[in-house]
Formats: structure tokens, sequence, C-alpha cells
């Protein structure tokens, strides 16, 4: 047994329901100081996980970009509060080991939500003409919703947030081949059905996917209107109120299968998934030109758009729950 897993459980007992489905997605100002998120930082965070190289499952980089997490989670939330849900699945001809790295902030509060990112990176580039059979850094694709989760980490334990917030690390999203869904969201399928401890019901979760790109844009994806979307109105409300309008695009997305579609339909989480993507002509997702390719790499990331993205999230948490 993980030497944290006892601790942990202690305060994870005190996750607890939202008084009801309505009323966890009610928003409204409450006048509170919201602390500066710094793309700054985040950036770092990207460049961080980049210099590890690509987070393929059973990879040395793999381990080491875990460890990283683990340390410094625990760096903000406390080491009884960091918890690596370890897990094997079976690939393609090889039994994987993965892992969920989760953290709690303000474990006393049974008022929670939930917050998560994949941090794995793709082992094939099946979109690039080069080297397809070699896994990629995913700068975007999984390097920067982490880092604005890392960067709202550091956030928490220098201003301690005014609910309970959990952050999940989703491991394995990224495996699966094109064409199946099968081998898709490993580290999501585990945790939902294999809660930490039974019962999780926070008010609602937000996905972040593919944040950090120079130029990406926001539609509002069309399973997290389906599943809440109260909160997609609200966070794209502040996005416009921020500024941001021209990254958080006041129009429909499209229909992206992602861990946002786990949680909600196996573990019964209103969810959302900011993502960078459009909506095709025949109503499908369309990634930018870097999704799948070795271009996926620091030299498309923005701190402006991380900032933004940060922004949104910092208000929503401080300021508006």
């Amino acid at each position: 047994m993980n030497k944290l897993y006892i601790p942990f459980l202690l305060f994870f007992f005190v996750w607890g329901c939202s008084s009801d489905e309505g009323a966890g997605l009610k928003f409204s100002e409450k006048g509170r100081n919201v602390p500066e998120f710094s793309g700054d930082s985040a950036y770092s965070f990207v460049q961080k996980q980049v210099d590890f190289g690509p987070r393929v499952p059973n990879s040395e980089a793999h381990q080491q970009a875990m460890n990283w997490f683990e340390e410094k989670l625990e760096g903000y939330a406390g080491s009884n509060a960091v918890f690596t849900q370890k897990f094997a699945a079976e690939g393609y001809d090889e039994q994987l080991e993965l892992g969920n790295v989760i953290a709690a902030f303000n474990t006393t509060s049974p008022d929670r939500i939930m917050l998560s990112a994949h941090w794995d990176s793709r082992p094939r580039a099946d979109m690039d003409s080069t080297r397809t059979d070699e896994g990629i850094v995913g700068a975007d694709d999984g390097g920067s919703g982490v880092a604005v989760l890392l960067e709202l980490a550091r956030m928490f334990e220098e201003n301690p947030p005014p609910l309970g917030v959990d952050i999940v690390l989703f491991d394995g999203e990224d495996y699966g081949k094109s064409g199946s869904l099968n081998k898709y969201f490993l580290g999501s399928r585990y945790w939902a059905n294999n809660p930490p401890v039974p019962g999780y019901s926070p008010r609602f979760g937000i996905l972040l996917d593919m944040v950090g790109a120079e130029n990406a844009q926001f539609p509002k994806e069309l399973f997290s209107l389906r599943y809440a979307p109260n909160l997609v109105e609200e966070v794209w409300n502040i996005a416009r109120e921020e500024g941001y309008d021209d990254l958080f695009l006041n129009e429909q997305g499209a229909a992206v299968s992602d861990d946002h579609v786990i949680v909600n339909e196996q573990a019964g989480i209103p969810i959302i998934n900011i993502i960078n993507h459009q909506r095709g002509p025949q109503g499908q997702a369309q990634f930018a030109p870097y999704w799948h390719t070795h271009n996926d790499d620091m030299t498309i990331i923005s701190k402006e758009t991380l900032q933004a993205v940060g922004d949104v999230m910092a208000e929503l948490i401080y300021n508006r729950l």
C-alpha cells in the first residue's frame, strides 16, 4: 500500500455532495479578492514537462514526470493531501503501468469542485508525415492543461480557495490508436470505476485539454453543454468580462470524446471540457495542425493563452462559487 494512502483517506471521506445539483451549478459574484494567475509560471511548467521528453506510458520520461507531479503537488498541498492512484492496464501487446495523481486543497470543506487534465503524451505521431511511430512531447496536448492546474495549485497554497478543490491528473488518456476509443481515457476509466472513496460528488468538474496554444479557440464543446450548461455559460461569461472572448467563442463547438465523457457517464459528475478545437462543416471536431504531430512542442505554446485560461479559472473559483 502506498504510504500516503491511509492519511489521504482520512480527509478524502469529507469530500461531500453538493446540497443539490441545481444549487451546485448556480453562480454569483461574491466580491472576493482574486489572486493573480501567472502565465509565465504556467509556461515554465509546460517547459518542464517537455524537457522530460514524451511522457509515454512505461517510459523513463513517464516515471520522471509522475515523480515531479507528486513532488510539486506535495509542496503545494502537503504530503498527506496527495495520492497517486497506480494501476495496470492492457495496452497493445504490453501491460501498462499507469498512475492518476490526485491532490486536495481546503480538505476540511465538504463543498468541493474537481479540476482535471491528462498528463501523458501520445506514443505515436500518427498525424505527422515522419517518425510516425515515435512519441510526441505533447506541449499542448497534455502539457498545457497540467501546467494551468499546477499554477492554480501554487495559488491555492498561498491563497486557500473558498471551497474544497480537488485536482486530478489523469494518465493514459492518449494511448489509443485512431479508429477506436477502446484504449483511450485509461486513467479516467480506472478512476471512475475505482474511486479512491465511493460517493465522491463535487458540485462540478472542469477538464482542461489543449489550453496553451497560440491563437487557440474554445467554442462551447457539445457534451459540456449537455452535462453542465449553466457552468459553460458562467465560464464563457467570465471570459467575455475579462476580455478573452476572442479565445472563448460564443458559439457551439463539436462533441469531443475526452476524459469528461467518462467522468460524467461513469461517475455521474457534471463536468465541462475547455478544449481548443473547431466544429467542422459536418459537425465533427477539427483540431490544430500540430495535433498528434511532433510540432506539438514549445514553439506553439503561448503565455497569453495560458494567462487567459488561468484568469478565467481563478475568477470562477475565488469569486463566483
